[in-house]
């Protein structure tokens, strides 16, 4: 972590490799101040558990989306606190890159 200050507002600044920016975008841990209003699926999968409902308020890192692909399961987060708007897909779906998944208010 790194300080850095500037005609006199202090910031902190993280630099990170490419591998862990593209793991903590796919996981929601990326720290955004404000989150996308849909979580889009980050690559081809089977929707295995879906752990957010319309109108439930979500915090930064909940667990919303879990895609099995490639044998493995990644569990989709949110990336900002809000509430959850609508689900757009449902159990053993099939999803392509990109679907909306789930949608904010």
């Amino acid at each position: 972590m790194w300080k850095i200050t500037a005609r006199g507002e202090r910031w902190d600044a993280e630099v990170l490799d490419e591998r862990t920016r593209h793991i903590r975008n796919l996981t929601g841990a990326a720290g955004k101040h404000r989150g996308p209003e849909v979580l889009r699926a980050p690559m081809p999968g089977l929707v295995v558990r879906i752990q957010a409902v319309p109108g439930q308020e979500v915090a930064a890192g909940v667990g919303l989306v879990v895609l099995e692909a490639m044998k493995m399961e990644n569990e989709l987060k949110a990336s900002a606190p809000g509430v959850v708007r609508a689900v757009h897909v449902r159990t053993g779906e099939a999803v392509e890159k990109g679907q909306a998944l789930v949608e904010f208010a």
